[in-house]
């Protein structure tokens, strides 16, 4: 059994391909979601045949996450592929992720997530794809989850 795992949020954009849910490739990628995911995913479409596509729904880009939805939702319909998502935030070690300007989102221990300015940069840690997929932490609930507050 083959999945893949897309962290669309990280840059590079990161995804990783697994069998019986152990990591066996990685894939690291600098640039725009629109312009190299399409490509990455048909490569290993051309080289795996996938059971299960996982993603990072958010937060982060709002782009990134817009288009890699779309993206893998589309994918996942037509090749009736099995569709999940789950947050960033455990792919980063709990650490805050990009929002707007100079605000990150951060993630407090009740699952709240708040924007706020970073005073210090020294507290954000790269994406990593873990070894082992572990799906407990997915969900059906694929939507993006852009966090964003309302514009007033």
């Amino acid at each position: 059994m083959i999945d893949i795992l897309v962290i669309p949020i990280s840059n590079p954009i990161l995804v990783g391909v697994y069998k019986n849910k152990k990591l066996i490739e990685v894939i690291e990628q600098d640039g725009k979601t629109s312009d190299i995911l399409p490509k990455i995913i048909e490569d290993i479409l051309n080289k795996y045949d996938i059971s299960s596509i996982y993603y990072v729904n958010g937060p982060g880009s709002y782009m990134a996450i817009k288009i890699a939805y779309i993206f893998l939702k589309s994918i996942c319909i037509a090749k009736d592929i099995n569709f999940f998502a789950t947050s960033g935030f455990y792919f980063n070690n709990n650490s805050p992720i990009k929002a707007l300007g100079k605000k990150y989102f951060f993630n407090s221990k009740d699952d709240k997530i708040t924007i706020e300015l970073l005073k210090d940069l020294n507290t954000i840690e790269d994406f990593e794809l873990p070894q082992n997929l572990d799906d407990t932490i997915f969900t059906k609930d694929c939507l993006p989850k852009y966090n964003l507050p309302a514009v007033y």
